[in-house]
């Protein structure tokens, strides 16, 4: 990068890695971060629900003990580490100084980017591997750097270690290439080698999800069945509310572009992998944060084509970028006491749309309610183990209707057995030798259990925060005695792989 590129990602990665640290911890932990921690406690190839490795670097943020702030570092890393990178990719693509601006505004402004990296998920990196991937095959193509393909492979390994959504841009990508490269490509010796690299990264992990029936397919299926993605038309317009509308043109440019200009076109199979991943992810109902990690690749694209507008207009088009984002940061990191956001969200005309059915009624947007309630679970869940006579307590299984709660009781829970759940990968897990004579169920209701026990009691209730999901919001811990048959008996019965928020029983 020149200088002037290096300073424009330097300014806008330290204002990103500042708001981002400042606020890394006001609230509590994730329903998903606290999942993340429990199973990388318990380390594996695989889970149910994922792969291995951001559950497994949760897991060793927390070595330490509790902390949200540390929790989400590697998140503040990923965000700050995309900028540079985005910069690095529009000067590859042809971009000068004002291309390097706009490119880095870009990622730092955007809404949806910087949710995805206000927490620790499986999301997370999506951003960054997506460009960097999308970054060294460029690289490889345009510049015959025939190592950068061994990159692109090594990082797509990794990424899909992490989370399996980059298939579709990799599938993207290659349409592009054949469409669009030269046939040289697909000859070269390191274009293969670096999709070797991918594929033995990534075969742990399929070799897991074989041996276990393929769970993720139904837990996607499941999942998916919940969101409210729309169609085409709606899920384009969610797309430019949430990503920042200022910089709307900016992307649409990246995807136009190459096809408009001869100096671009060498561009032109990133803007097909865009398009391709777009329709795969509207046409299997995804969410819409799915198609973010694609996203500052058509920065890139789209500020190497504006090179030569004028200064003025691209420091215009970069202040008001900036303005905009800045507007959307309470809605996205938590910057704000949350009695102040709940009372935001109240006085406004026009909200985000949910993305999934269980984030109707959100106080504050499934972002942050997800954060609340969780340590008052635990609490409560403690208060009911403790009322059991002594000789009861060894044999006490305590059994969350979702995987939130069950973690919420093993991260925060005080001298409490393991939480059992027939969600996700706590389902594999299994009724951990406990018979089921005494079973403290948390988020079940009495009718839902009575014709399975001796006896049901409402031993207390839970969901006392305002800001919580509406779900985990008034609801029982029963205690249930003499399960009949057996809870080994029964544990089919309370699987679920997906659909977290329906605490029933079949």
């Amino acid at each position: 990068m020149t200088r002037s590129a290096w300073f424009a990602a330097a300014l806008v990665a330290a204002i990103v890695a500042a708001v981002h640290l400042i606020s890394a911890g006001r609230y509590d932990i994730f329903a998903n971060e606290l999942y993340f921690i429990v199973c990388g406690r318990h380390p594996a190839f695989g889970y149910v629900d994922q792969p291995p490795l951001v559950p497994l670097l949760a897991a060793v943020t927390q070595i330490a003990g509790t902390n949200a702030w540390l929790l989400r570092l590697p998140a503040v890393l990923a965000a700050v580490a995309l900028v540079p990178l985005t910069v690095a990719f529009a000067q590859t693509l042809g971009g000068n100084a004002r291309a390097a601006w706009l490119a880095a505004v870009a990622v730092g402004a955007s809404a949806m980017i910087t949710a995805m990296t206000a927490t620790l998920s499986t999301s997370t990196f999506e951003p960054l591997a997506f460009t960097a991937v999308a970054y060294f095959v460029a690289r490889g193509v345009q510049l015959a750097e025939s190592r950068a393909f061994w990159w692109a492979g090594a990082i797509a390994g990794i990424a899909l270690e992490a989370k399996y959504g980059i298939v579709f841009w990799l599938l993207g990508i290659a349409l592009g290439l054949a469409l669009f490269a030269n046939r040289s490509v697909w000859r070269a010796r390191d274009f293969w080698i670096g999709t070797a690299i991918a594929v033995l990264l990534v075969l742990p992990n399929a070799l897991w999800q074989l041996a276990h029936g393929l769970p993720f397919v139904e837990v996607v299926r499941n999942d998916n069945a919940g969101n409210l993605t729309g169609n085409p038309l709606r899920f384009t317009l969610d797309q430019i509310f949430l990503m920042n509308v200022v910089l709307a043109p900016l992307w649409l440019t990246g995807i136009v572009a190459p096809f408009a200009s001869k100096r671009m076109a060498p561009a032109r199979f990133l803007s097909v992998a865009f398009v391709v991943t777009a329709v795969l992810v509207v046409a299997t109902h995804g969410k819409d944060y799915y198609l973010a990690g694609a996203y500052p690749t058509m920065f890139a694209v789209g500020a190497a084509a504006c090179t030569f507008l004028w200064r003025w207009f691209v420091a215009l088009w970069a202040v008001l970028a900036a303005a905009n984002g800045a507007l959307a940061l309470p809605f996205v990191l938590p910057l704000d006491p949350p009695q102040r956001l709940a009372e935001m969200y109240a006085h406004m005309s026009f909200r985000p749309p949910p993305m999934e059915k269980a984030c109707v009624g959100a106080p504050l947007g499934c972002i942050f309610s997800l954060e609340f309630g969780w340590e008052e679970i635990a609490q409560r869940t403690a208060d009911v183990y403790a009322t059991l006579p002594p000789a009861d307590q060894p044999k006490a299984a305590i059994l969350a209707s979702n995987y939130g709660e069950a973690a919420a009781i093993d991260i925060y829970g005080k001298n409490l057995p393991p939480a059992l759940s027939g969600n996700n990968q706590y389902y594999l897990w299994g009724p951990r030798g406990y018979d089921g004579s005494i079973v403290i169920a948390v988020g079940f209701e009495p009718s839902a259990l009575a014709s399975l026990c001796g006896s049901v009691r409402l031993a207390a209730r839970y969901g006392t925060s305002p800001y919580a999901m509406p779900y985990e919001r008034n609801r029982p811990i029963v205690v249930c005695r003499n399960l009949r048959p057996s809870l080994a008996a029964r544990w089919s019965e309370f699987k679920r792989y997906g659909i977290e928020y329906w605490p029933t029983v079949r």
